[in-house]
């Protein structure tokens, strides 16, 4: 008789030795001594959800959420390529995830190449670390590993393979011990360099960017602009880090250029980027001999040919941020008036739009309505289209992680999974998923695990019958409107067929009922809402341009 445990139970017990809470998932034949080992643990959860990747959006959200590796698993071939945007999405986004696929034996092949990919090559690209299993004694080691460069900055995804005869093997290994890891400190003279341009500058800016997205650095930058009083906008993955109802903030870079926002930062004589990260739009583009930038970040700067920074603050960024903090005299000869007015101005070119209660959904009513409707920590998660222009631009975010937007693959059909992880982790606090009717389709099949696991959700459905946001940019550059248009199901009996509760948006005034009284009940709710996008050139481009210009 073999000595020592089965492979796979060692392989749970690593995963239980690191934290790990749940397991999302879809697994299959090849998974099978990992589901048994799983069935014997009493630590881990698995959530079974319809696709792998659902599973992939909810493991990677929460990672985003906690800062822990979120874990998922999926059976070999298939299973493991429906994975690869979910891998994609975490990796970009900053978030730590763990995928588990499973593989024919390794050591002798019984069924010839059926269903066999090279799943470690083509995941190398999408994660920080993949790697095939081949032996049982070095789980330990490996699942560590995978842990690790998940968590450490910038986070992602990674990826671990294990083949079903090396699941069965037996093994006196054992788990090991989390490591105790301290991020490196910004060097003194760097921060010294750094607080005295922003002493000698006439109008410094702060732009909070996805790598400042960190409890402690959003505690750090709060005391930073209460101490200085110096502005400070976000990108679309900073929104909430400092609340935006703060009398310096500037608004969300959500547009690519010419924003009221943009006009503000133009107006800064030095800019401080804190958490920048390559793949969000730029909230601004630099050229030679323009506003000087000082990057702050756990990472050099990627340089290219917009963003070439003068003075750079590398390491942990609530560190850096309180060094600076600490170090600096405001200057009284700053002034922040015309950038400051930018703001006022954007938010009086709102007010009225959020006010227009026509129907089908106006998008500035809409984001207003659900603003109002959602408490100080309610969590919004965005699938992708035109409305998430709309929020990041016009939603007020109060807290960090409140509003879950997905501005580096800008992939769609993760604003339901990331909905109901969110409200998993958080049952205390309304949750909301916020999806175009084209997103809402590549991962509806999600409500059916949603209803299972009794949770406490809405999901918004903004139904214009078309890929809006691609059909504004074809009707933006002069093509024909061709090919963007479809038919969709009856949402509201597509939600009940499932279990769930679902509504039909008639006005302006039935939005705001619905939301109050999904909002008040518990169980998985679903609002099939119209809206209108028919004015999102004149008011996305054209007037805010001019507008801003004019100013």
């Amino acid at each position: 008789m073999a000595e020592g445990k089965k492979a796979s139970d060692l392989f749970i017990e690593c995963l239980e030795e690191e934290g790990c809470e749940y397991i999302f998932g879809v697994p299959g034949e090849e998974n099978l001594d990992f589901l048994d080992s799983l069935s014997r643990s009493s630590k881990i959860k698995l959530i079974l959800t319809r696709h792998e990747q659902g599973a992939g959006f909810m493991a990677a959200t929460y990672g985003r959420h906690t800062g822990k590796t979120g874990v998922c698993i999926a059976t070999l071939g298939p299973g493991a390529t429906n994975f690869v945007t979910a891998a994609a999405y975490a990796t970009l986004g900053g978030m730590p995830m763990l995928m588990i696929t499973g593989q024919k034996p390794i050591k002798k092949s019984k069924q010839g190449r059926f269903q066999i990919l090279d799943v470690v090559s083509m995941m190398g690209p999408i994660t920080k670390f993949t790697h095939q299993m081949a032996s049982s004694d070095n789980i330990p080691s490996r699942v560590r590993e995978a842990y690790r460069l998940a968590e450490e900055e910038k986070p992602g995804a990674t990826h671990i393979e294990l083949p079903e005869d090396i699941a069965d093997e037996h093994t006196d290994s054992r788990p090991l011990k989390r490591s105790l890891v301290r991020r490196p400190n910004a060097d003194a003279k760097s921060v010294a360099q750094a607080v005295h341009a922003l002493q000698n500058a006439k109008a410094p800016v702060l732009v909070i960017g996805a790598g400042a997205n960190r409890k402690m650095t959003g505690k750090m930058l709060a005391e930073l602009v209460e101490k200085t009083g110096i502005p400070f906008l976000t990108t679309q993955l900073g929104k909430g880090v400092i609340d935006e109802r703060h009398p310096k903030f500037l608004g969300c870079a959500a547009l690519s250029a010419g924003d009221f926002v943009h006009r503000a930062v133009e107006d800064a004589d030095l800019i401080v980027n804190i958490g920048h990260d390559v793949i969000e739009k730029p909230p601004f583009f630099m050229r030679e001999g323009g506003t000087p930038v000082i990057h702050v970040s756990t990472k050099t700067a990627e340089v290219d040919p917009v963003y070439f920074p003068s003075i750079e603050v590398i390491g942990d960024i609530a560190n850096a941020i309180w060094q600076i903090k600490e170090a600096i005299t405001p200057n009284p000869a700053w002034n922040f008036d015309h950038m400051l007015a930018y703001r006022s101005a954007e938010v009086a070119h709102t007010a009225p739009l959020a006010a227009d209660t026509r129907f089908p959904i106006f998008p500035p009513h809409l984001v207003q309505q659900i603003r109002d409707a959602m408490p100080e920590d309610g969590i919004i998660c965005l699938d992708n289209g035109v409305y998430k222009i709309w929020f990041a631009r016009g939603y007020t975010a109060y807290q960090p992680n409140t509003v879950l937007l997905d501005n580096a693959l800008a992939t769609m059909g993760a604003g339901l999974p990331s909905a109901m992880m969110s409200a998993m982790l958080y049952p205390e606090r309304k949750v909301m998923a916020i999806c175009g009717d084209g997103g809402f389709m590549m991962n509806s099949q999600e409500m059916e695990t949603a209803v299972r696991l009794g949770l406490n959700l809405t999901v918004l459905i903004l139904n214009d019958s078309s890929y809006g946001m691609i059909r504004w940019k074809q009707a933006n550059m002069g093509f024909e409107d061709f090919g963007l248009t479809y038919g969709n199901p009856d949402f509201v009996k597509y939600a009940e067929s499932y279990g769930a509760n679902g509504y039909r948006v008639e006005s302006a005034a039935h939005l705001k009922d619905l939301l109050a009284h999904c909002n008040s009940t518990p169980g998985v709710h679903l609002i099939d809402c119209p809206v209108d996008y028919s004015e999102n050139d004149q008011i996305l481009n054209k007037d805010i341009k001019e507008l801003s210009k004019a100013l």
